[in-house]
């Protein structure tokens, strides 16, 4: 397994190798021993699959408060999706910054975003389904988030705004300046 820097120093891009023949291929999505050779050890408690049927969907930017903060493990089964990842941890010397890539099923890339980190996805082609895996569960008391196209953030997304397909939900999120609960840099989540 490949792992690739980004924009981010917490946030890694992961490049399973593929091992192909004449039936297809195959590849390990996981590994701990492998990731937590690169400091990633996270315990995965869930995997979750969203589909998205519309080119330019837009989902998040989300993310889970401690006790319930989570860490993903973000990849594209289906199609290719855009992917960020914000830094939300006050006093972080990023805090606002963000770092993102194009993941393809084709390509199996993967993006890990640790928890205090907002996550969002734009989709590239029609019929993109997301699979990743976290490291806690499903909070909905914890669960915040962050207007997708904030300009304080300046996320260069692939869709306009005019196109983009967004829920109701992430429509309302706030702007990054008003968030009122977030990640303290340096605590534990």
């Amino acid at each position: 397994m490949r792992i690739s820097d980004t924009a981010l120093p917490e946030i890694k891009l992961l490049q399973p190798a593929r091992h192909k023949d004449d039936r297809g291929w195959f590849m390990e999505s996981w590994n701990r021993k492998a990731l937590a050779a690169h400091g990633i050890t996270a315990d995965f408690v869930q995997d979750n699959v969203a589909l998205s049927n519309a080119k330019g969907t837009v989902r998040g930017l989300h993310f889970q408060l401690p006790p319930h903060a989570q860490g993903k493990l973000v990849r594209a089964a289906q199609g290719a999706i855009f992917d960020v990842a914000v830094d939300v941890r006050r006093g972080s010397p990023r805090y606002g910054r963000h770092a993102s890539a194009t993941l393809t099923a084709e390509g199996g890339e993967m993006l890990w975003v640790p928890a205090g980190f907002a996550h969002g996805y734009c989709t590239l082609t029609d019929r993109a389904e997301v699979a990743y895996k976290v490291t806690d569960y499903y909070a909905p008391s914890a669960e915040r988030g962050i207007r997708w196209n904030d300009a304080v953030l300046a996320i260069s997304w692939p869709v306009t705004e005019r196109d983009a397909v967004v829920g109701e939900r992430d429509a309302a999120l706030p702007a990054f300046q008003n968030l009122a609960e977030t990640f303290v840099y340096g605590a534990s989540s």
